[in-house]
């Protein structure tokens, strides 16, 4: 069992994530068209080029989603009963084809479920940052995992 179960979490733990992934183009597209969704800043390299950006942008959907995805292994891998919800994410730079993610993750609350006495209620900080260790997404996950 790689993640933790709530007894092994503490407020302020933080782990720097050892893993790393550079975002491709294809990722970036099939995210996209995978949600019907049709920006162009996305898809598009010419229009792309147009743009304060002057290139594809990769799909924040994409961002987020790899961000969480990257912290399951050291998080709640076979621990989580529920992920029961995100809040405050923002995504304060872009990020582009070719950059380098890494993501660091913060518990920042503890507590019991009303609901379900065999399970624990973690929320977890989760933030990733680009090769220029510029912060590309930021939320919190609260997540329900196992005693």
């Amino acid at each position: 069992m790689a993640g933790r179960k709530f007894g092994d979490w503490k407020i302020g733990d933080r782990i720097d994530h050892a893993l790393r992934h550079t975002v491709t183009a294809e990722e970036n597209r099939t995210l996209t068209l995978m949600t019907h969704n049709p920006q162009p800043l996305h898809l598009d390299a010419a229009y792309a080029a147009t743009t304060e950006f002057g290139q594809i942008v990769v799909n924040g959907l994409f961002t987020f989603a790899l961000m969480v995805g990257m912290s399951v292994e050291d998080t709640t891998l076979r621990t989580l009963v529920a992920n029961l919800g995100y809040d405050k994410v923002t995504m304060p730079k872009p990020v582009f084809i070719g950059d380098l993610l890494r993501v660091q993750t913060e518990v920042t609350d503890l507590r019991e479920s009303q609901s379900r006495p065999s399970a624990g209620i973690v929320t977890f900080r989760h933030r990733a940052f680009n090769q220029r260790d510029e912060l590309v997404c930021e939320a919190l996950r609260t997540a329900l995992v196992m005693k």
